[in-house]
């Protein structure tokens, strides 16, 4: 099945490390030109390194999504030059600060933290491309969530935001005039996936056994996901072939969550 990706230019956040670098490559394999952006410079020209072996054309810009200039200097830079934007994926993100609180003793700062990372940074970066989108006549928007977003779960400030990109997409793609310009917008929710940096990665180091242990009592699989099997999905999802769906929170978890 060809995608059709090829040729277009796609911005993934969060792009130099996780499910973000993986799911960057997996376009640049397809042919689709592409930029990303996060905080770590290190990881940042790492992965750019390797967008550019793939013969595409990479863009790399070292951003704090909790920032509105920045985020605004993001899109500003892949528009002066490459003039649009096809495909956003709205991958940066995080669960915040790990607090062993009660959740109502939890400060304010926590709850707007865990909403400028993930929420508004998606809400900011989508209402940018959107206008080169409708000129075009042709948009994927894809918002990398999670399954406690789905179905609660996890850390609350967490999941909190992470449902509000869910409400957030649906309400996007329910628009008239967006759905009749050819944008799409949807959401993935991953369960527990085993990248090259964050807490499963330090778990694996520390006690692999533990890890395996854990993993074998709790997830019908008995494995946790990898980042290439979110990308495929995120991959279809902004092909010609998904023009029909639009809207739709799509887990990508090994049956993890008991959602349906």
């Amino acid at each position: 099945m060809k995608l059709n990706l090829n040729g277009k230019f796609a911005l993934v956040t969060g792009g130099s490390r996780g499910i973000g670098r993986r799911t960057a490559l997996m376009f640049a394999e397809e042919g689709c030109n592409v930029a990303i952006c996060a905080r770590d410079r290190v990881w940042l020209s790492k992965t750019e390194h390797e967008l550019s072996a793939t013969g595409v054309k990479t863009l790399s810009i070292a951003a704090d999504v909790r920032k509105l200039e920045d985020i605004q200097r993001v899109v500003g830079t892949v528009i002066e030059a490459w003039g649009t934007i096809h495909v956003l994926v709205n991958n940066a993100g995080g669960e915040g600060i790990r607090i062993a609180e009660s959740p109502e003793t939890i400060s304010d700062e926590v709850w707007l933290e865990a909403l400028d990372l993930n929420t508004l940074a998606a809400v900011r970066f989508t209402g940018l491309v959107i206008p080169f989108m409708r000129r075009q006549k042709w948009g994927r928007v894809v918002t990398v969530a999670s399954r406690h977003g789905r179905e609660g779960g996890g850390r609350p400030w967490y999941t909190m935001a992470k449902a509000a990109e869910i409400g957030f997409m649906k309400s996007f793609a329910m628009n008239f005039d967006f759905a009749r310009d050819g944008i799409t917008f949807n959401t993935i929710a991953p369960g527990a996936v085993l990248t090259e940096a964050g807490s499963w990665a330090d778990f694996m180091k520390e006690d692999p056994e533990k890890l395996r242990a854990k993993v074998m009592a709790t997830r019908p699989m008995g494995r946790l996901g990898l980042p290439e099997e979110i990308g495929a999905v995120v991959l279809f999802v902004c092909s010609e072939h998904a023009s029909l769906l639009s809207g739709a929170c799509i887990p990508v978890d090994g049956a993890e969550s008991s959602a349906f």
